[in-house]
């Protein structure tokens, strides 16, 4: 069983790893659809979805580790 430091640390390090490529795909795509960006507001557009995407991740893993570990009993 992973433990919850484990999943958060997991999380993040998974999160993390596609930031700086959020950050400039953000940069790119975004004009396409008419939304202009500067590489300060790709960078804090990019922040908040890592912030909700770390949650998010975290929540999952917890209900599913939840669920694995009630089916043993």
């Amino acid at each position: 069983m992973q433990s919850r430091k484990a999943s958060l640390l997991e999380s993040l390090a998974n999160t993390l790893s596609g930031f700086g490529l959020s950050i400039v795909v953000g940069y790119f795509v975004f004009p396409l659809f008419g939304m202009p960006q500067s590489l300060a507001s790709s960078f804090w557009i990019t922040v908040v979805f890592t912030v909700v995407s770390i949650g998010r991740n975290y929540i999952v893993r917890r209900v599913f580790n939840f669920l694995h570990v009630k089916e043993k009993k």
